[in-house]
Parts: structure tokens; sequence; C-alpha cells
């Protein structure tokens, strides 16, 4: 009776250890299933922002941001919240109506993704025209981003902080 008592206590013991690390090696495979998701997801809102960014889409534009963002690096004030961004882009438009962007080329230097976030820094060639008669104008700019998951999976920009 003792030798089935101690069998029976090895068995149990080996299946817990083969439970233990047969739970961790699914959790790492569903973990990077999730990160290679996530960076997908990532990856559609970046295409996103390049169309809406030359079409100069205000809906499209306003819709790469999540509801609580925040920009900061233009003139004036940080922008807050989605309201905020809206009201920058319509007097931005009334002020240039006949910008026009001829090129926005980003080119994503890092994306760290941790629960639910992401951090990436950018340097991005844009050239555009203010008006019609105006000559193109080009430039380099490098800008520090957060991105935040949206409960249906995708992504928005959520703070970043722009420079020259």
């Amino acid at each position: 009776m003792r030798r089935t008592s101690l069998v029976t206590i090895l068995v149990f013991v080996a299946g817990l250890g083969i439970g233990y690390f047969a739970r961790g090696a699914m959790g790492t495979a569903h973990g990077r299933d999730m990160h290679a998701a996530d960076l997908a997801a990532i990856e559609k809102l970046h295409a996103a922002d390049v169309e809406a960014t030359l079409t100069q889409d205000s809906n499209q534009l306003l819709d790469l941001w999540s509801d609580d963002c925040v920009k900061l690096g233009v003139p004036g004030p940080a922008i807050v919240g989605k309201k905020g961004v809206q009201e920058v882009y319509q007097k931005f438009r009334a002020d240039h109506p006949d910008f026009k962007v001829l090129k926005y080329a980003p080119a994503i230097q890092d994306v760290q993704v941790a629960d639910g976030w992401a951090i990436e820094w950018v340097y991005y060639d844009a050239t555009f025209k203010m008006s019609a008669k105006d000559n193109p104008v080009s430039m380099r700019r490098k800008d520090l981003r957060v991105l935040q998951r949206q409960s249906d999976g995708s992504w928005k920009f959520s703070r970043e902080a722009e420079t020259d």
C-alpha cells in the first residue's frame, strides 16, 4: 500500500510539472500571437495615417485619434481630446483651404508594445503646399507617439509629441 501511495504521489507531482510547463508554453505562443496581432493592427493604423494625411480627409484624420488624445509640440497650448483636435483641423482648413500634401513618408524606427499601449518614434519626410500658388515646402521631422489599443482590437494615436 505504501508503494501505491508513493507511485500516486509521483504521478500527481509529474502531472503538475507537465501541466505547468505546457501552460507556460501555450501562454508564450498565445503571447506571440497577440503581439503579432497588435503589430498588424498598428501597421493598419500607420497605413490609415498615410492615406488620411495625403488626402487631408478631416474625418479620416480625426478617426486616427483616441477620444482622450493629447498633441504636444504644435503652436500654442497642448491640444486635448478629439474635440480639440477637430477644432484645430477645422481652423487650419479654414485658414488654408488650398493646403495640399504632396508627400508624407513616415519611417517608424521602433515600436514597443505592452499591456494595450505602444510607444514608437518616427522620422517622417513631408512635402506640402500651403496654397496653390506657393512653392512646395519639404521638411523632415521626428515625433514620439503613444498608441492605445481600442476595445475592438484596433489601435489609435493617444499621445504625440511633435518636434522640429
